[in-house]
């Protein structure tokens, strides 16, 4: 397997508006509650933060989005470098905020300003070693923990967009598994049996399938 290597350096940042611009996500994992069997859906799901260096907050894995890619490339590969993982990535974003570097956001200097734009990331493969592992520890938390974590208001609302976004996709899912009511007309299954048995030596004998529409089951 390659090793692959962080970027470092911004000579091909991306900026807009004197504001950096940064691709990130919300990694996720939907998991089985044995002990809760309500239908809650924070419950079903987990979602993944990483630490930062010298710091004893957890974020969700971003970084600067580069002009030789995509900004959902750049999302993507900011969670392999950040949080070692991989997955399925909805391209639809979950919105934009503009804040300011960690470094900066305790002031009122309009210098390290961000314009993120954050995507969900349905996680697909963990790595055992990824190139930013020194640097950033991972860790699963249920929703409640997530939002209580947050530190900063952008996070708390890209969360909360992250949730909607969750809903929405569980009340598809419930659609398109509702169960169609069955047709009350009893089936004569003794017509059927009819047709295909009475014959005359003169007369091809057809499939039962081929009867009424019917199409016979390849096994």
């Amino acid at each position: 397997m390659a090793t692959v290597l962080a970027r470092t350096g911004r000579h091909q940042q991306r900026y807009e508006d004197k504001l950096r611009l940064v691709s990130g996500c919300i990694p996720y994992r939907l998991i089985e509650n044995h002990e809760d069997h309500s239908t809650d859906l924070e419950k079903s799901i987990e979602v993944l933060m990483i630490s930062s260096p010298n710091r004893s907050d957890l974020v969700f894995p971003k970084g600067g989005w580069e002009n030789d890619e995509t900004v959902e490339e750049a999302a993507c590969r900011e969670a392999l470098e950040e949080a070692g993982v991989k997955g399925i990535l909805n391209e639809k974003p979950l919105g934009v905020w503009e804040f300011r570097s960690k470094s900066r956001q305790e002031t009122c200097s309009l210098e390290g300003g961000c314009r993120g734009v954050m995507f969900a990331l349905e996680v697909t493969e963990e790595l055992e070693s990824w190139p930013e592992k020194e640097n950033h520890d991972r860790k699963w938390l249920s929703i409640s923990e997530a939002f209580e974590l947050c530190r900063y208001e952008w996070m708390r609302r890209a969360l909360e967009a992250f949730l909607r976004v969750m809903e929405e996709e569980d009340r598809k899912l419930e659609r398109r598994e509702e169960v169609v009511e069955p047709d009350p007309t009893p089936v004569v299954v003794t017509d059927v049996v009819a047709e295909c048995t009475i014959m005359s030596a003169n007369f091809y004998k057809p499939s039962c399938g081929q009867h009424r529409g019917i199409r016979p089951i390849s096994v």
